[in-house]
C-alpha cells in the first residue's frame, strides 16, 4: 500500500528559558500508509502532541526530516485537517458559519460552500443547529462540528490530538461511532493521538506505542478486529481482551517509568 507520510529519524529538543534542554523525540521513524487509521499512544509526556505537530508541518524536528507524500511537511497546508484538544470553533460564527470557514477562506462561493456544509451537518445529526451558536451546542455537539470543519475542505489527512478527551464516556463512545463512520464512508488517512489504549484499539488499524520521554517507538499492533465497528460493542469482544493485554503489557512498564521521571535530559 501506498506510503502517505513518512517521518524518518526524527529527533526534537526545545531549549528551557533558563538553558536547560529537553529531549522530547529520540530517533522516530514512522510510515503511515494512505487511507490508514493509526493511532499512537504512550505514558504522558512522552511526546505525542510533539510527534502529530512534526507530521502536519507545524513544527520542525531538530533532527531527520518528514515527507507527506514525497514532499516536506511543512510545505504541505491545504492537504490535510487538523483537530486539536482545545475548543476552537469561532464563537460569532453559527454551525453553519463555521463548517464552512475553510471553504470560505480557499475562496469558494457561497452557494457551494453552503451546500457542502449542509450536507455534513446532516450526516452527524445536527439538522436543526445550522442557525445554532457555539455556546448554544454541548460538548459533543461543538466536536461533531469541529470534526466536519476538518473534512469540509476535502483534506486527504486528518490529524487528531486527543480530541475526545475532555468528554464524559457516552459522549466519546458516540463521537468514536461517528469518527468510524466518517473512515468507513471516505477512507481518509487519520492519524490519532490518544492516551486512552481502550480508544486506541476501537478505532485504528494499526496502534504505535511511544516510550516514556524521550520518545521513540517501542511497538507496533495491528488490529484485527473486523470492520464496521461499533464503539461500544467492539470492546466486548473477546479479540479485543486479548489485545488490549498485549498492548498494555508493554505500556505499563513505560507508564511507571514516566512516573518515577525515569527518563533522559541534558542540561547545560
Amino acid at each position: 500500500m501506498e506510503v502517505m507520510i513518512s517521518a524518518q529519524n526524527v529527533s526534537k529538543i526545545f531549549n528551557s528559558p533558563n538553558g536547560r534542554k529537553v529531549e522530547a523525540l529520540k530517533n522516530v521513524s514512522l510510515d503511515i500508509k494512505k487511507h490508514e487509521f493509526a493511532c499512537i499512544v504512550g505514558p504522558s509526556g512522552c511526546g505525542k502532541t510533539t510527534l502529530l505537530n512534526i507530521l502536519t508541518g507545524l513544527l520542525k524536528p531538530t533532527i531527520g526530516e518528514v515527507l507527506v507524500n514525497g514532499c516536506a511537511a511543512e510545505s504541505i497546508n491545504i492537504k490535510i485537517g487538523h483537530m486539536s484538544q482545545a475548543d476552537s470553533l469561532l464563537p460569532w460564527r453559527t454551525v453553519l458559519e463555521n463548517v464552512e470557514l475553510g471553504l470560505e477562506v480557499r475562496g469558494m462561493p457561497k452557494r457551494e460552500r453552503r451546500e457542502i456544509a449542509q450536507k455534513l451537518i446532516e450526516r452527524v445529526g445536527l439538522k436543526g443547529f445550522e442557525r445554532s451558536y457555539p455556546f448554544e451546542l454541548s460538548g459533543g455537539m461543538k466536536k461533531r462540528v469541529t470534526v466536519i470543519r476538518a473534512l469540509a475542505y476535502g483534506p486527504e489527512i486528518l490529524f487528531m490530538d486527543e480530541p475526545f478527551g475532555a468528554l464524559d464516556v457516552q459522549t466519546r463512545d458516540m463521537l468514536e461511532d461517528d469518527i468510524l463512520k466518517i473512515w468507513q464512508e471516505t477512507r481518509k488517512t487519520i492519524v490519532f493521538v490518544t492516551h486512552d489504549l481502550a480508544e486506541a484499539i476501537t478505532l485504528a488499524d494499526r496502534v504505535i506505542l511511544m516510550t516514556a520521554r524521550p520518545g521513540t517507538l517501542k511497538g507496533e499492533y495491528h488490529i484485527s478486529l473486523p470492520r464496521p465497528r461499533s464503539a461500544v460493542e467492539t470492546r466486548f469482544a473477546s479479540q479485543f481482551v486479548e489485545i488490549y493485554k498485549r498492548i498494555w503489557k508493554d505500556l505499563s512498564s513505560e507508564v511507571m517509568k514516566a512516573r518515577e521521571g525515569n527518563y533522559e535530559s541534558t542540561e547545560h
